[in-house]
């Protein structure tokens, strides 16, 4: 999944769940829309079915540091990227 795809994810995300309507990317999410830990642990689960996996509790732990959209995707390429290269070979379809 690219960049722009993940945002475009993103960005849905925040106008279904939180309607949130086109945050911008590098606003502190939690300053501007007073974006708590019950949100983030939504989105946490929003991320899991968006990648079709379930987050470790380490990569739970690193995602409270997040605070802007741009982060937030940061944060799912660097999952995706990390998956992509952890899956034992022959898995691949």
């Amino acid at each position: 999944m690219g960049r722009d795809a993940i945002q475009a994810a993103i960005m849905r995300i925040f106008d279904e769940k939180f309607e949130i309507r086109e945050p911008g990317v590098d606003e502190n999410l939690r300053d501007v829309y007073e974006f708590d830990s019950i949100d983030a642990v939504e989105l946490l689960r929003e991320i899991e079915i968006l990648l079709d996996t379930q987050l470790t509790r380490p990569e739970k732990k690193r995602a409270m540091e997040i605070r802007t959209i741009n982060q937030i995707i940061n944060y799912i390429e660097a999952l995706s990227l990390a998956r992509r290269f952890a899956k034992p070979s022959g898995s691949e379809q």
